[in-house]
């Protein structure tokens, strides 16, 4: 369904500063990325922007909110470039919707949440990370020359980040996402929630929910670690 171009406000500069960089980075591994938007649910008492994206070679949703200035109630897929450059100053422009790939109808339930307990603090899971992708680059550059293909470097990469984070359910590609994106900042309060298949990372500067059963279809070679 087409959405009509229009102008809203975010409830202060920060939150456009904070998305701005969240879709940056989605663009950074995907530069066709489109996102889902959602507002007017029963999140919380503030009017708020869920938006979604699926970061390529990780698995995952990755979800960053937003506050808004005034109620809203909007559900679109929406190209994620041109919802970056609609962010301005304190406002942005809901551009029209795009044709959504299929994860935008699979989205993690809005309730039903439970903390589970066990997760590790946010520096002992980025010297996780740090430490999977070194791995992954020192057994890929062992493998003799004949192996050293595209399918071999995946089954590699599948091994390292569906590893369990700390005895925790939650595969360390969640945590590597996460990271990447910037959600793992030092000295910040992290969760990890459940609802159904579904495992939620939270952090204050957005989520990252994996099925258990899976996505599907992506690869889990690393992407770095910024």
């Amino acid at each position: 369904m087409s959405v009509p171009v229009r102008s809203l406000h975010f409830a202060d500069v920060r939150e456009a500063e904070d998305l701005a960089a969240f879709l940056a980075r989605l663009l950074h591994y995907d530069r066709a990325a489109a996102v889902r938007l959602q507002a007017g649910g029963a999140e919380g008492p503030a009017p708020s922007l869920a938006v979604f994206g699926r970061p390529p070679s990780f698995e995952v949703l990755a979800i960053r909110t937003a506050r808004l200035g005034e109620p809203l109630r909007l559900d679109v897929t929406v190209s994620a470039g041109e919802l970056l450059d609609g962010i301005g100053g304190d406002g942005f422009t809901v551009p029209g919707s795009v044709t959504g790939p299929p994860w935008t109808g699979v989205l993690p339930p809005r309730g039903g949440w439970r903390e589970l307990p066990g997760l590790p603090g946010v520096t002992e899971m980025r010297a996780a990370v740090t430490a999977a992708v070194a791995e992954f680059r020192s057994r890929a550059e062992r493998l003799p020359a004949e192996h050293r293909t595209r399918a071999e470097r995946d089954r590699i990469g599948r091994e390292i980040w569906s590893r369990e984070v700390a005895g925790t359910p939650l595969p360390l590609r969640a945590v590597h996402a996460a990271h990447s994106l910037g959600f793992l900042r030092p000295d910040l309060p992290v969760a990890l929630l459940s609802s159904g298949p579904w495992l939620r990372l939270r952090t204050p500067y957005g989520s990252i929910a994996v099925r258990t059963n899976g996505l599907g279809g992506l690869s889990v070679i690393p992407t770095g670690t910024g």
